[in-house]
């Protein structure tokens, strides 16, 4: 099992830089693409705000100023993206409805990242980060800084489905690293677990915990 397509979800500003940077550095060990994608403002949003109390005129600026703002943030996305030095990559500027469009190319991605800001609900992609965790429900990476594959991972276990979930999907992360240690608190879980299980699990896989 290996990951072959790491999604990039890009808001046209230089935090894009980490995100981009993130991501490669997730890519590079699989030979995954990079799949950078960058989602602009969404003309479609502003549509719910204009109501009879808007003129002609008015509208027409709101909607010109969200498409050139769309536009300048596609071009400083696109130029990070030129300027990564990994070679599997792809960009592509999505159009409305943008979280549609946003939420298919995460269905077709094995992990997507974000950087910090957004998982605290700060930043321009903070909405798009909650629509892809809880929604779409897809496997995520927070790429804090400092991050690299190889290192010490840790896996957070209690038994249910969704750390089961989040540990099926990490396993080529697992295969990559250093060292991987389980933390549980069966004594304190509702439900009865052995992490011994979970060890078992890895090792019969090539991951020694």
């Amino acid at each position: 099992m290996i990951w072959a397509r790491v999604m990039a979800p890009l808001s046209g500003g230089e935090g894009d830089r980490h995100i981009v940077a993130a991501a490669a550095a997730l890519a590079e060990p699989f030979g995954a693409e990079l799949a950078c994608v960058h989602a602009p403002p969404d003309v479609a949003d502003l549509i719910p705000w204009m109501g009879d109390g808007f003129m002609g005129g008015v509208q027409a600026s709101a909607v010109d100023a969200i498409r050139e703002a769309g536009a300048e943030g596609a071009k400083v996305s696109q130029a990070i993206v030129e300027g990564c030095p990994y070679a599997h990559k792809t960009f592509r500027t999505i159009t409305s409805p943008v979280w549609a469009a946003l939420a298919m190319q995460s269905r077709l991605s094995d992990v997507v990242v974000f950087d910090d800001a957004a998982s605290k609900s700060k930043g321009p992609l903070a909405e798009i980060f909650q629509q892809i965790v809880a929604d779409e429900q897809r496997p995520t990476l927070v790429a804090r800084a400092g991050f690299a594959v190889g290192g010490v991972v840790a896996v957070a276990w209690d038994g249910g489905k969704e750390a089961s979930r989040a540990v099926r999907t990490a396993i080529p992360l697992l295969e990559k690293a250093s060292r991987v240690v389980v933390l549980s608190a069966p004594q304190a879980a509702s439900r009865q677990f052995e992490p011994g299980d979970l060890q078992a699990y890895l090792e019969a896989r090539g991951v020694k915990s």
